[in-house]
């Protein structure tokens, strides 16, 4: 697996998306613990662990937004996504940067 740097969305720039009635594809690669104390609305949710055997889950052709704790994992997560041809996008920060509304809390 060789290293490439995914395209990047910063939490702010996903959040201006959602107020502006977007409804991009989001997804969430913590693990379940993490999911139930707040994610974004309308979230798909699958731990990183579990992506590639889930992957069927995903559309390769929709742009996914992923995300995580601090965008370590979601950048992991876009990595594996990418090189099967997904087309992905890294929200650098993660969830610890999101400072806006459309966040569901446990």
């Amino acid at each position: 697996m060789s290293f490439k740097i995914p395209k990047e969305i910063t939490p702010q720039q996903v959040a201006e998306r959602l107020k502006n009635g977007e409804a991009p594809t989001l997804l969430d690669v913590r693990e379940p613990a993490e999911w139930v104390e707040g994610h974004v609305i309308g979230t798909k949710h699958i731990p990183l662990g579990q992506l590639l055997i889930r992957i069927d889950e995903l559309d390769p052709n929709e742009e996914t937004i992923v995300m995580c704790l601090s965008g370590g994992r979601s950048g992991l997560a876009c990595e594996l996504l990418g090189e099967k041809g997904y087309n992905v996008v890294n929200m650098t920060g993660g969830l610890s940067a999101w400072t806006d509304d459309f966040l569901v809390r446990g």
